[in-house]
């Protein structure tokens, strides 16, 4: 397929050399920590990110622990439902790096010899922070920001053209929306399953919250310790 954007004139390139002409302007350890935060540092973000969100949800219990884990557990399983779709996507656009046809680059990473279109990273973050936004608003605001960041992040590396990490972005979205009915109608009962396992039960709600509610009584009920009291009075 023709390449999507073949001059200087188009508004894409224009704005891939603003961006990454920062780059240029910058300290070289100042890029250095760029090319790794974008190529490694946020995907660990997201990661802990996610991880901490999970420990909040088990830790907080209530009625809807289980589907909260399973929204979590969703999120990662649609990043990599996406990358999986983005494999026909680049190979039907065959859109070349940036840098192969554009001159002046200041290209943050080497070794990048497969297609542009869409950005891997956008598609993979960006599912991360609205499968997390599904689970858990608060942390979810939190995922979409470090997407956006990742998506600047790569065309200041100088490997993606701006509209690769827009439509990372939109191929992010539309898998987590798109299949989350179908997936949370699966994961939500697994997830309540697993709760209710005496071994496997702390991955949904933590010890402390599951003993709590294994405790709870009738108002009004005597406990085990005033049963004690009174025996131990007469």
């Amino acid at each position: 397929m023709a390449v999507l954007a073949e001059s200087g004139s188009n508004p894409d390139v224009e704005l891939l050399y603003d961006i990454n002409g920062l780059a240029k302007e910058a300290p070289h350890w100042f890029d250095r920590a760029m090319g790794f935060v974008g190529e490694y540092g946020l995907l660990l973000a997201m990661v802990v990110l996610v991880l901490w969100c999970w420990w909040s949800v088990r830790r907080r219990g209530g009625e809807d622990a289980a589907s909260s884990v399973a929204g979590l557990v969703w999120a990662p399983l649609a990043a990599g439902i996406a990358v999986l779709v983005n494999v026909p996507i680049r190979a039907f656009v065959e859109r070349p790096r940036p840098f192969v046809e554009h001159q002046g680059l200041d290209v943050l990473v080497s070794g990048k010899t497969d297609f542009s279109f869409v950005s891997d990273h956008a598609a993979i973050t960006m599912a991360l922070g609205v499968g997390l936004f599904v689970a858990n608003r608060r942390f979810g605001v939190a995922g979409i920001g470090l997407a956006l960041l990742e998506g600047f992040c790569r065309v200041y590396m100088g490997v993606h053209y701006p509209t690769d990490v827009v439509g990372g972005f939109a191929l992010g979205t539309a898998v987590v929306l798109l299949l989350s009915p179908p997936a949370m109608a699966l994961l939500t009962p697994v997830m309540r399953a697993v709760e209710r396992s005496p071994r496997a039960g702390w991955i949904v709600r933590g010890r402390a919250v599951s003993g709590a509610r294994a405790g709870a009584l009738l108002p009004g009920a005597r406990t085990p310790v005033d049963s004690e009291e009174r025996d131990l009075a007469a």
